[in-house]
């Protein structure tokens, strides 16, 4: 071999030891994917040699020929589809042809193909994204309109290729649609391709929910299950006709007693309830009496729930609690501090020094003094200040539950306090495109990190919900002033609404908003926690904040920036005649919650947080070349820079 030339010595070598590999005894243990990494990584070396469409060409024909001498790789069929599918306004729709991708040297070989098995735990189908089985004659091939008879026996079904979206469930698994699956446009029936021989269960016993055999009802047809009150038909129906009894195939497995965020006990199903009007506590929509339920067994308590709403992922841990002895849920509360005398505490998260209560409401106010709390200026009220140094905190901050229960989080939450503001190998500090589970530091209901101050965390291990002390202490109802009409906390798993005030400009990953239940309007976490009354250095009156009216035409600069401010949008104003006009990252920063002199590492770089007051002019940006105007500027390297 080392007398050719390359690269031909190199695919000679690379072909000897395919060779090896498959010529390996079909009695060897070794597993097919156990063989495919040994090739794989001969594939890697090889494909750095010129020229390349020749290279890619040989290693194309030599899968195959290694393949076909697999017995288990052989026999698998090749999946087709021919047309794209898309998910719009809660329906699917068949709307182009699959134009298949131009693939390059990695996408037909067998470590890019989706497998399938429907008979057993053997793989019986494959799906190759690269060439859609253009490149795999020696494999057999789906047919693309399929029969299913169990299930849906009046058409055909089509092998279709959902495009990435929010979608439905599976008429059969009831997981969600994705990527290869089996569609009828005349019904919009759907179901994975992974679920298309799954024999259907004609009949059920289950004396959980009812005393007499329920039978599989084969049409699609809008029947009100009598478990969850709904009347989609985008789930397969078992039914007792004597009975009059009707439940849904996947409401068969909803669980009798449960403990969800929005409550403070637990709940239990009931089929069906009382007389009167009854409300569900998360849609707050009408519940149907004589369909079944969640209802509170508290005296005097009359909380109750829809079904699905109560189940809801980001509502109920998914513990079944029927049987389960009913532990003491109020817990002796852990006090946030030690009250030493009449004004004078000691706090969990300064415990070294006491602090001492100031009543004083009419002290000169100092943008640079944060609460360590929630990382805002003292505007009003009382606050606690150390009495040896500078650490300062809002009463209401001093006196946060150690331990809370949140409405958007189906676990308790723990307050940690006294943070040293230190992350490690955050990339974008203000990004939104980062997955939020990902990241340690992220409230999960607002765009801002945790990256100071006080913070509301999940006590489940490997759970990274977090929350800002401003998120977690705001609740339902609310009233605010943007809007008329009471909010309340009635988003869905994975619904998306968009802000009416800021426009959806800063939701977080959670995406949950408050809601009114009147008209449409919805409001996010960052706009709802924004202070109504805050105050300015160069104004002695208190500022307020204006939501603008929609036909104004007046003309005013900010303050800060001496740009225009446009008056039909959200700002800060005097209540006083001074007509002091500020913008609301002008005057609160774009990075709320940072606080001066807390650091992140940045690829093992520390880069500190600095406030931008330091100096008579504005640090220069070495990125942009500009003036920072932010309040929070990043240093790196001795450098300044804006973001």
């Amino acid at each position: 071999l080392d007398s050719q030339p390359e690269p031909l010595s190199e695919i000679i070598s690379f072909i000897s030891q395919i060779s090896l590999v498959s010529s390996m005894d079909s009695d060897s243990k070794q597993k097919p994917d156990d063989l495919e990494k040994e090739y794989i990584s001969l594939v890697e070396e090889t494909l750095s040699l010129k020229p390349e469409p020749e290279l890619i060409s040989l290693i194309h024909q030599i899968f195959s020929l290694v393949i076909s001498m697999n017995s288990k790789w052989k026999k698998l069929i090749s999946l087709s589809p021919q047309v794209l599918a898309s998910y719009d306004t809660g329906k699917l729709y068949v709307n182009e042809r699959f134009r298949w991708k131009s693939y390059d040297k990695w996408d037909c070989l067998p470590v890019n193909w989706d497998i399938f098995r429907l008979t057993g735990e053997e793989a019986t189908h494959f799906y190759c994204g690269g060439c859609s089985g253009k490149n795999h004659e020696e494999h057999g091939k789906a047919l693309v309109e399929i029969k299913h008879y169990s299930l849906h026996p009046k058409h055909f079904l089509q092998l279709v290729w959902l495009q990435p979206s929010r979608t439905r469930k599976c008429y059969c698994c009831h997981e969600d649609l994705k990527g290869l699956l089996c569609f009828c446009s005349v019904c919009d029936f759907a179901i994975n391709f992974a679920c298309l021989e799954k024999p259907p269960v004609l009949s059920i016993d289950h004396p959980k929910w009812h005393e007499h055999t329920l039978a599989l009802f084969p049409r699609k047809t809008s029947l009100t299950c009598s478990l969850c009150a709904l009347t989609h038909s985008k789930c397969p129906f078992y039914i007792c006709p004597p009975c009059d009894f009707v439940v849904h195939q996947r409401c068969i497995s909803l669980p009798r007693v449960i403990r969800i965020s929005r409550h403070l006990h637990r709940i239990s199903f009931t089929p069906c309830f009382g007389q009167g009007d009854w409300f569900c506590g998360v849609c707050r929509r009408k519940i149907d009496n004589d369909n079944g339920g969640y209802s509170c067994n508290k005296e005097n308590c009359s909380y109750a729930a829809h079904s699905k709403c109560a189940t809801q992922k980001n509502v109920w841990d998914g513990v079944e609690l029927e049987g389960e002895p009913e532990e003491i849920e109020e817990e002796e509360e852990v006090k946030p501090f030690v009250r030493i005398s009449e004004g004078i505490i000691q706090h969990f998260s300064h415990e070294h020094h006491y602090l001492r209560l100031d009543e004083n409401t009419r002290r000169k106010y100092d943008e640079n003094k944060l609460c360590q709390a929630c990382i805002t200026p003292i505007y009003f009220g009382n606050c606690y200040s150390c009495m040896q140094c500078d650490f300062i905190i809002h009463e209401i901050c001093a006196n946060l539950s150690r331990r809370i229960y949140n409405p958007i989080h189906p676990h308790i939450l723990t307050l940690v306090g006294g943070s040293d503001g230190v992350m490690k190998n955050e990339i974008n500090l203000v990004g939104e495109n980062e997955n939020p589970l990902t990241n340690r530091n992220r409230c999960l209901a607002c765009p801002w990190f945790c990256t100071a101050g006080f913070f509301y965390e999940c006590s489940k291990e490997d759970c990274r919900f977090k929350l800002h002390v401003q998120c977690a202490t705001i609740s339902e109802p609310l009233d605010h002033e943007s809007h008329m009409h009471p909010l309340f906390l009635t988003s869905k798993p994975g619904e998306r609404r968009t802000c009416r005030v800021c426009n959806g400009s800063r939701l977080a990953y959670s995406r949950e908003t408050f809601n009114c239940i009147e008209c449409d309007f919805c409001l996010c976490f960052t706009c709802a926690t924004l202070p109504q009354k805050v105050r300015y250095k160069h104004d002695k009156h208190i500022l307020t904040l204006s939501y603008g009216e929609k036909a104004s035409t007046i003309t005013s600069w900010c303050e800060v920036c001496e740009e225009k401010l446009d008056l039909r949008e959200r700002f800060y104003m005097c209540d006083e005649y001074c007509c002091v006009y500020l913008h609301i990252e002008c005057l609160l920063g774009e990075k709320l919650y940072t606080k001066p002199g807390s650091s992140w590492l940045y690829y093992d770089r520390e880069v500190s947080f600095l406030a931008n007051n330091q100096h008579m002019s504005r640090p220069m940006c070495l990125a942009c070349k500009k003036r920072c105007l932010d309040k929070i500027v990043f240093q790196c390297s001795g450098s300044i820079f804006c973001s």
